[in-house]
C-alpha cells in the first residue's frame, strides 16, 4: 500500500464513478495533492475524512462502509430578522430560513443542522466571537458581519408617560421573547447596566418568537413595551427608543460559503438594492458587511 491513492482507487473505495471524485475535488471537499498534473489523495487524510462522514445507507441501516457526505441542510437558523428573511427570498438562492433564536441557531450549527447561524450574542464587550470560539475553534466555520442593528424599547402608542429607559418601564406590561432568542441575552445585559433584575419588569404571559411578532403583540395592545429592533417598530408604526447597537453576524459552514447558493446570497447582500432596502426599513447599518470576525480551524 502506498501513501497516496489515485483517482481510480479512491473512486473504487467510495463506490462512486471517477467523475464524482473530480466533482468533490472541485468543491474543495476532499484532501488532495496535485503532482505534475495528476491528482493524488493522501491515504491518512482520506481515512480522517471518511471517519467524519455518515456511515448509513438509505433507511438508516449501518452497513459498515462510508457514504458520501450530503452536508448540513441548506438552511439559515438563528436570530430572527425581517431584512434577512427578505434577502433570502429576493436573492433566489434556494436557502431556507428557520429563525427561532440565536442560541437555537448556534446549537443547530454545532449539531450540523444548518449551513448558517444568524447571531447577535453579547460577549465580553463585543458580539458573537466568544460564544462561537467556545464551540467552533477547531471546526471549519467562519463568522462574517452582516449588519449592525439598532435595538431598543418598542412602545405602545398612547401611553401617558412613554418610557425612555428600562427603569422607567417598570410597572408597564413587558413582552418577552423565547429563552433561545438572542434578544433575551441583550435584555439581561441592558438590565445589568441599569442595575435592574428581571423581577423588576412586569412580564406578560407567553413569549413572542420573532421580532415582527413582538412588535405585533405591542401594536395589538397585548403589552405596553418590549425590547426589539427599530425595523420591526417601524413596520408597525410604533414608538421606539434606541438603547444599543448590536452586531448581527452570520456563522457559515466554510464549504457552504463557496457553494453557489451562498455565493448568490452574499452577492445579493452586497448589491445596491440590498443597501436601499436596509435604509428603507430603518435601524440597519450595512457598511461593515463581509468583515470576518472569526475563522475556525
Amino acid at each position: 500500500m502506498t501513501d497516496f491513492l489515485t483517482t481510480r482507487e479512491l473512486a473504487s473505495l467510495l463506490r462512486v464513478k471517477e467523475r464524482k471524485v473530480y466533482d468533490l475535488v472541485a468543491s474543495g471537499a476532499l484532501p488532495v495533492r496535485r503532482v505534475t498534473g495528476k491528482l493524488l489523495f493522501p491515504r491518512d487524510e482520506i481515512d480522517v475524512w471518511l471517519g467524519a462522514q455518515p456511515r448509513t445507507v438509505p433507511g438508516g441501516v449501518t452497513d459498515g462502509s462510508p457514504t458520501l457526505p450530503s452536508g448540513p441542510p441548506l438552511v439559515v437558523a438563528g436570530g430572527h430578522d425581517p431584512l434577512l428573511e427578505w434577502a433570502l427570498r429576493e436573492s433566489r438562492s434556494g436557502i431556507a430560513a428557520f429563525l427561532d433564536g440565536a442560541i437555537d441557531g448556534l446549537n443547530r450549527a454545532a449539531a450540523g443542522e444548518c449551513i448558517v447561524a444568524a447571531l447577535h450574542i453579547p460577549d465580553d464587550g463585543g458580539w458573537n466571537v466568544g460564544a462561537v470560539a467556545r464551540l467552533f475553534s477547531d471546526k471549519p466555520w467562519v463568522l462574517i458581519e452582516w449588519t449592525m442593528r439598532t435595538r431598543g424599547l418598542i412602545i405602545r402608542p398612547g401611553l401617558t408617560k412613554p418610557p425612555t429607559t428600562l427603569k422607567e418601564a417598570r410597572g408597564l406590561s413587558f413582552q418577552a421573547r423565547q429563552p433561545e432568542a438572542g434578544s433575551e441575552l441583550v435584555l439581561d445585559l441592558l438590565l445589568a447596566r441599569e442595575h435592574l433584575r428581571r423581577a423588576d419588569l412586569n412580564f406578560v404571559d407567553g413569549a413572542e418568537r420573532s421580532e415582527t411578532d413582538l412588535a405585533q403583540a405591542i401594536a395589538a395592545g397585548r403589552a405596553d413595551v418590549g425590547l426589539g429592533i427599530a425595523a420591526a417598530a417601524r413596520q408597525r408604526h410604533l414608538d421606539f427608543v434606541p438603547l444599543v447597537e448590536e452586531r448581527f453576524d452570520l456563522l457559515i459552514w466554510r464549504k457552504a460559503y463557496f457553494d453557489p447558493p451562498m455565493q448568490k446570497f452574499l452577492a445579493f447582500c452586497a448589491s445596491e438594492r440590498f443597501r436601499q432596502r436596509a435604509q428603507e426599513m430603518g435601524g440597519y447599518d450595512v457598511k461593515g458587511f463581509g468583515a470576518v470576525h472569526f475563522n475556525g480551524a
